[in-house]
């Protein structure tokens, strides 16, 4: 199979073409717009693989799509703005690149024949929970531009399926960590903040609650559902690590030998939701599971970014 993966010079999106090209004899085009996060660096250990290729593309330039996905077999569709703090200062980019470029992607993939569609999304779209899970067929209720704009493409992503037949399946994905990801999410700035002797800035009281799932075990999901999920259905992915965020940095710091003296509290952000759940009994139902416990799959993180100042110094830096 030929996959075509929008996004892939992202922090999910290669650490997914690398699960690929690690399990399974598929072909994958990367098609990246290599903006501020999209990184050539994330992919440079595969340069010389000979099922690896890179195009550089907008997902919102039509004929560039159209050009660079004929005869692949599916889209996994990555392509998106991704920071919350940002999409308050900027919803612009976020609307036009999570909505058009969503519209842009199906739009081809319809018109091409793509057997599959993956759209990936967020557990953001569902909003802040208090109690329970939220499941799939939850109403809707995002609270930040970057929410909105997702839950809009996610609506887009599913309107091809009803409208038109189109192949599509859309993922929801608690927070992921690990190796490749850019230095402004929480998880590496923490990390790498410590590791140069800097505090860190915990936003309000620190009480607000997250699920953990290591980018591998996403990944691993992602593909799954990609092959075997059903057409117009939604699957939730999470490996039910909740955490809040004030626990989350004390055990940052207890791996990194530091105590509370090193955190920073700063004001809270805007309309920051105080709790995600997701019920994952669907995707399990597939036969997926976590690999790694929290502790263990924390721990590999800080040692990656330990050993690979070179690829986030200049990223921090700049």
């Amino acid at each position: 199979m030929r996959l075509f993966v929008t996004g892939g010079a992202g922090f999910i999106g290669s650490n997914y073409v690398r699960w690929v090209l690690d399990h399974s004899d598929d072909a994958v085009t990367v098609y990246d717009a290599l903006t501020y996060a999209g990184n050539p660096a994330n992919l440079r250990d595969l340069e010389d693989d000979p099922r690896y290729a890179f195009v550089k593309g907008d997902v919102c330039d039509r004929q560039a799509v159209e050009e660079a996905l004929r005869g692949h077999d599916a889209v996994v569709h990555f392509a998106a703005e991704s920071h919350v703090d940002r999409s308050i200062v900027a919803p612009d980019d976020f609307v036009r690149t999570n909505c058009g470029g969503t519209n842009v992607v199906l739009d081809v993939a319809r018109q091409l024949g793509v057997e599959r569609v993956l759209h990936i999304s967020t557990d953001e779209v569902y909003g802040s929970v208090e109690t329970g899970s939220s499941t799939e067929t939850d109403p809707l209720d995002p609270r930040s531009p970057y929410s909105a704009s997702k839950a809009g493409s996610d609506l887009i992503a599913l309107s091809y399926f009803s409208t038109h037949g189109t192949p599509v399946v859309l993922t929801r994905s608690s927070n992921n960590f690990g190796p490749y990801q850019y230095p402004e999410k929480v998880i590496p700035l923490f990390v790498t903040n410590l590791l140069d002797g800097r505090k860190v800035p915990l936003y309000g009281d620190g009480k607000n609650v997250r699920d953990w799932c290591h980018v591998e075990d996403n990944c691993a999901a992602l593909d799954l559902v990609l092959r075997t999920g059903t057409t117009g259905e939604i699957y939730n992915i999470g490996a039910g690590n909740e955490l809040a965020n004030v626990e989350l940095t004390r055990r940052i710091l207890e791996l990194l030998g530091q105590d509370d003296s090193m955190i920073e509290p700063v004001a809270d952000r805007l309309g920051h939701d105080r709790r995600y759940s997701i019920d994952t009994s669907k995707v399990r139902a597939l036969g997926w599971a976590p690999a790694r416990g929290l502790d263990e799959a924390l721990a590999a993180t800080v040692e990656w970014y330990r050993g690979n100042r070179w690829w986030w110094e200049p990223l921090r830096d700049a």
